[in-house]
């Protein structure tokens, strides 16, 4: 299982741990993953997602599953995310 936010793509960034004798030493920022299941509105079911902390923030702030993947960008999404976004505009248009 990758350490990726299947709704933003957010992924590991690195950088440095600083001392305070101001040694670096390489280290990885993860993004803060959790499994959580989200319902569609359009469609009536629920999907299991893992995604960051954020990516959840910001499903709540645009009122849901289908308002957000209504505005998200097809190259940031994970072919799971991709899929469910094309059912639910399919559910929508019809």
């Amino acid at each position: 299982m990758s350490r990726r936010c299947e709704l933003t793509g957010k992924g590991p960034m690195s950088g440095n741990n600083v001392s305070h004798a101001n040694n670096k030493t390489k280290r990885r920022f993860l993004p803060n993953l959790q499994d959580v299941s989200l319902q569609s509105e359009a469609l009536g079911r629920t999907f299991k997602f893992r995604i960051s902390n954020a990516a959840l923030r910001s499903v709540d702030h645009r009122g849901g599953l289908d308002a957000y993947l209504a505005k998200a960008k097809d190259a940031e999404l994970s072919p799971n995310a991709l899929k469910v976004k094309k059912e639910i505009a399919k559910a929508t248009a019809a």
